[in-house]
């Protein structure tokens, strides 16, 4: 982890911002009662006057808070408070802004009616799970004055959420929600509006739909995804899972509304009994997050519709591009391919990758990508009108357009163009349109053709997981004004439907032993096409492939491969059933030493444990005795009154 240079000039100037009477009421040298409110007053709430809590869900506190300190000025003066402005930058942007509003939670309480409201304890103990890693990773102690169990109380107790603001809470009325949803209303939606939105429709749907979070932004938003299954939170065996991803730079919009309306429109359709869609959800488990940038949004939507420029809230706060942000598998890839024998698919994530700025937003797909075995997946962006597809980045770094296609190039194409013929205005033959360059492509284009980069999602998925993702740029207007959005819903919306209908495409089946037992990761291997796919933790596994005949093999370690001939026809409507059942070598079933020595020889993966908003790749230090960690020296002014609660080995 980088070291953070500025942080003793922020500390010694909050420090020395505070008057006299202050430091002499934190050091307990003040005259008695000055710090004191006077004898027979009654405690009143009072409007809250510190920086760092400026942005609560609240407007009034009390003196003394739950710490005891009575003023403003001891609270401004002490370690706690002081913590609280530089841990964003100790921790480098984990768990922000949330440490910061729970411990406001405590030196600046909520007050009613002239009483402390205390935070909930839940809350606290859900974000001392998250976060702990990120202190262990720097050596420090957890803050004594986020104890939850010693300043927080249970809901029974009637306590408060200090970060309902912050994940973007709205209540509204089950009751009052009609059986089949209204129509859909084409606005534009702050983070707020849409996490409304997403919470209607999951409670309309709640047979069918689910709404979770991946993560949190940087900035501390949840990335919300709302998923659509006739089992709500769990994989079944045998149906595939889908994903839609928009507004990953933040100033295109379109995908997120798209997303949004398609919520709707699937429960209200569900609801009404449209058989298309019932047979969608009845067999492919859908999931939607509408906003992977919701900080850049924030950005872009303050400009406003139709005014937004090319570049504004296109990245996260931390001026990252998401899409240049994910591990460059596609080097390696190329490096390989030239290895007779080699594995071009699965590939680990490099150690050094962890070594640069990683955003918590990547972090959160990148786990979600291990927690659920993606299938088909698109990324909704704006500026152009074209469907790409990958690789990415180009087979020689230097060449910025340069046809570099994957194994599968024969899918890919088939995928991109299920979703530009059904586009009205990508399948129209006009030179003179919006992203007419791609009009003799038939709307779609090798990415690294159109222009190479390294670090996208698209192949990530790809090389890193079984999922095949492709990028849909929905039109040349990033950020369209309100009343442009009906008619990119209707030209959307028959495409959306479309290509997640193509996710049954191909050869779906299970691998198990003899006696019915499911093997994982084994693997599924199609003679020709240099890129296998494993099989999930039930056995189960689906292989996107266009019509034609193969030869496809699956096997794992301790078994002896099978080989199956598999025709697909050209007018197939599902994916062909193709099981495989696998007999262990020498007559015995495999040990499970096998599995402890694959997962031995696998480098090491921060992904694999720690929560993805919280992960740190860095390990404690070993310190001697005595010796203080390198932020230490951050508290160093403060004399006396050096916080010693944060060492954990004091």
């Amino acid at each position: 982890m980088e070291r953070p240079r500025q942080l003793p000039v922020l500390v010694a100037a909050l420090i020395s911002s505070l008057d006299l009477a202050g430091a002499l009421c934190a050091a307990g040298l003040d005259a008695p009662g000055q710090c004191q409110p006077p004898t027979g007053s009654k405690a009143e709430c009072v409007d809250i006057s510190l920086g760092s809590c400026n942005d609560v869900s609240y407007s009034q506190t009390i003196f003394p808070n739950l710490l005891d300190q009575k003023s403003r000025e001891v609270i401004e003066y002490s370690p706690e408070y002081i913590l609280m402005g530089v841990v964003h930058n100790l921790l480098q942007g984990e768990c922000n802004p949330d440490l910061r509003l729970l411990g406001c939670s405590i030196v600046a309480p909520k007050c009613e009616e002239g009483r402390i409201v205390k935070p909930c304890r839940h809350v606290c103990e859900a974000l001392r799970k998250n976060c702990l890693p990120a202190f262990d990773a720097i050596d420090m102690a957890w803050p004594y004055f986020l104890d939850c169990d010693r300043f927080f109380v249970s809901d029974v107790e009637g306590c408060f959420d200090p970060l309902a603001k912050l994940r973007g809470e709205t209540e509204f009325l089950e009751d009052a929600l009609p059986e089949v949803p209204m129509s859909i209303q084409f606005t534009h939606h702050s983070y707020s509006q849409m996490v409304r939105e997403l919470k209607k429709t999951a409670s309309r749907c709640s047979h069918i739909s689910r709404l979770y979070s991946i993560g949190r932004s940087f900035e501390g938003k949840d990335l919300f995804v709302i998923e659509f299954s006739t089992s709500p939170g769990h994989h079944e065996l045998l149906k595939p899972e889908f994903k839609y991803i928009g507004n990953m730079h933040g100033n295109e919009v379109v995908g997120k509304e798209l997303l949004i309306y398609l919520a709707q429109y699937l429960c209200t359709e569900y609801l009404l009994g449209n058989p298309r869609i019932q047979t969608l959800i009845n067999n492919t488990r859908i999931h939607f997050l509408p906003s992977m940038n919701p900080d850049g949004y924030e950005l872009a939507a303050e400009e406003g519709a139709g005014y937004n420029g090319w570049i504004n809230g296109r990245q996260t706060s931390q001026n990252l591009d998401l899409n240049r942000n994910f591990p460059d598998l596609t080097a390696e890839a190329y490096r390989l391919a030239r290895i007779r024998g080699a594995r071009t698919d699965h590939l680990p994530i490099p150690e050094s990758y962890w070594w640069g700025k990683v955003a918590p937003e990547t972090k959160a797909v990148m786990k979600w990508l291990k927690t659920i075995p993606f299938v088909l997946s698109a990324s909704l962006h704006g500026g152009d009108l074209v469907v790409s597809y990958p690789y990415d980045f180009s087979r020689h770094p230097l060449e910025e357009k340069m046809f570099s296609p994957t194994p599968d190039e024969k899918m890919f194409k088939r995928l991109s163009k299920t979703y530009a013929d059904a586009h009205p205005l990508i399948s129209d033959k006009s030179e003179m349109r919006c992203g007419g360059n791609f009009v003799k492509r038939g709307g779609i284009i090798n990415g690294a053709e159109w222009y190479s980069f390294p670090g996208g999602m698209a192949d990530f998925n790809y090389l890193h997981t079984n999922c095949f993702e492709i990028t849909i740029e929905l039109g040349c207007e990033k950020f369209p004004m309100e009343d442009e959005l009906y008619l990119l819903w209707h030209q959307n919306k028959e495409a959306l439907v479309k290509f997640m209908e193509m996710i049954h495409s191909g050869i779906k089946g299970r691998v198990s032993d003899k006696f019915g037992n499911p093997i994982k990761n084994a693997r599924i291997a199609v003679k020709g096409i240099r890129h296998d796919i494993l099989t999930a933790a039930d056995g189960d596994y689906w292989r996107l492939l266009p019509p034609g005949t193969y030869v496809v093999s699956a096997q794992a370690r301790g078994y002896s491969k099978v080989l199956k001939r598999v025709n697909l026809p050209a007018r197939m409507t599902r994916a062909g059933r193709v099981d495989f059942v696998l007999r262990p070598l020498n007559g015995k079933p495999p040990q499970i030493a096998h599995e402890l020595m694959r997962r031995a020889q696998e480098p090491y993966d921060p992904l694999e444990h720690f929560d993805p908003h919280t992960q740190q790749h860095t390990q404690p230090e070993r310190r001697k005795d005595g010796e203080r960690p390198w932020w230490w020296s951050y508290f160093s002014s403060m004399h006396n009154h050096k916080p010693l609660w944060l060492l954990k080995y004091h």
